[in-house]
């Protein structure tokens, strides 16, 4: 008996749907079976015979702007806080003085001023920037003035507005839940000398550079920022490194995530820090992973930058660490300028 093309074309199509149909059960299968063995995991970890993979669990995704809620599926919101008040960085007192910092004359500078090294731990892969000529480093700014919904500029693109040859990313900036524009930043912004950003009677975690060229972190007013002649500034932290002494670590101290940070050599040399993090071969650094590079590399004074997807070095155009976004890098609205 011979078919006609009709009768093939309707004996093939329930048999077309019917694998469609099994492609997609089998498809929704999978993504329960990873859902089910990730949740799974996560509730092992979190309620499992080890309360410092707990805290560290929790700290790593509270640093985060998106995934907060993970944490806070298995713990109420009193239980979360209780843990980061356990992991923290202690709170810093006081304000750094500059006296260990005696920057290097024009003349002791030497002609390979900008030094990129390349470091491996634990649980991450980093880039350390030694910037020998302090004067060199500020603090630039996506536009003149900041605007809500005016989107702000990579780091890449800030660092071209200023001429500069490289930098990493500087202060935080509005972010819930991940999809901050960069258009208005958190805390004080002052650069090349005038407050762009903040109150002058408002109280800030500062992390500035002043007119000697040296790192003044600590808390202090904006007009308290100016009087003391600090010409560069953005808030973030938390301080790391105080007068040559280094600040207390509970427990996981922040988790791992990525990170960026800055700190000063006594020759004044200024050490930016880049730590990759949420990937398969660099999980990310902690507070207390921080500090110890930063004491390896002779810090006196030193303090936590943005970190997790914002964090990129640039250099001389080129994004040279891995960023942590899966867009690539982010719009913000401030760098660290080496000019």
């Amino acid at each position: 008996m011979t078919l006609s093309r009709l009768e093939i074309a309707a004996a093939r199509k329930p048999l077309s749907s019917k694998i469609w149909y099994r492609l997609l059960v089998v498809f929704i299968t999978v993504i329960l079976l990873i859902l089910t063995a990730f949740f799974g995991a996560l509730t092992i970890v979190n309620y499992g015979p080890s309360p410092a993979a707990r805290d560290l669990f929790v700290v790593s995704v509270m640093e985060t702007s998106a995934a907060k809620f993970l944490a806070r599926i298995y713990f109420s919101e009193t239980e979360v806080q209780e843990i980061l008040e356990a992991n923290r960085v202690m709170d810093l007192e006081g304000v750094s003085d500059g006296s260990l910092i005696h920057g290097p004359a024009a003349a002791e500078v030497e002609a390979e001023d900008i030094i990129i090294e390349d470091i491996v731990g634990d649980t991450f892969k980093a880039k350390m920037m030694i910037v020998r000529d302090p004067s060199r480093v500020m603090v630039g700014v996506a536009h003149d003035s900041f605007v809500q919904g005016v989107r702000g500029k990579t780091v890449a693109d800030i660092i071209r507005r200023y001429e500069g040859t490289a930098g990493v990313n500087a202060g935080g900036f509005l972010d819930e839940q991940g999809k901050g524009d960069g258009s208005i930043p958190v805390g004080i912004v002052i650069s090349e000398g005038k407050l762009k950003w903040g109150s002058q009677s408002t109280a800030y975690e500062v992390i500035g550079i002043d007119d000697e060229h040296k790192l003044v972190i600590g808390k202090m007013t904006g007009k308290e920022a100016l009087d003391r002649g600090i010409r560069d500034a953005v808030s973030f932290g938390p301080m790391l490194i105080i007068n040559g002494e280094a600040l207390e670590v509970k427990g996981a101290g922040g988790g791992l995530n990525p990170r960026t940070a800055i700190g000063q050599r006594a020759d004044g040399a200024m050490l930016l820090l880049t730590i990759d993090g949420r990937q398969v071969n660099s999980l990310g650094g902690s507070m207390s992973d921080v500090i110890d590079l930063m004491i390896e590399y002779e810090a006196v004074n030193a303090a936590n930058l943005d970190g997790g997807s914002s964090t990129v070095m640039i250099y001389e155009g080129e994004l040279i660490n891995v960023c942590g976004s899966l867009y690539g890098p982010r719009a913000m609205p401030t760098a660290i300028v080496v000019k």
